[in-house]
């Protein structure tokens, strides 16, 4: 139960960023003033999705010591550069895709201590 609290904050987060993107890009194509930017659907759903996160994130730290908890949201550096690769055709070298499975055996080091 903890873990699968752990991944679905990592999860709202990992969404609101992308909703972050992708208000932030259309606002860019957009010609209207600050009201109509704050009525940007994607600004919503980024800040629903951000809320959301930190509420489940709370609740991870009733069942976790925030030590093994606060590495695991490394998961999101993960999450991130997938999103980026796939849906926005970012690139990602060699390195950097190293840097993530260091990542992901950490995160499966830190799972094996609870």
């Amino acid at each position: 139960m903890t873990f699968a609290l752990l991944f679905s904050a990592c999860l709202l987060t990992c969404l609101g960023q992308i909703a972050q993107k992708l208000a932030v890009e259309y606002w860019q194509r957009s010609l209207q003033g600050i009201a109509g930017l704050l009525t940007s659907g994607w600004l919503w759903l980024a800040l629903g999705c951000l809320g959301g996160g930190m509420l489940l994130w709370l609740l991870v730290l009733q069942r976790l010591e925030v030590g093994v908890a606060y590495p695991m949201l490394a998961l999101n550096f993960v999450l991130i550069t997938l999103s980026g690769r796939y849906l926005f055709n970012e690139s990602v070298d060699r390195r950097h895709w190293l840097g993530l499975a260091m990542i992901l055996l950490g995160v499966v080091l830190l799972g094996q201590q609870t």
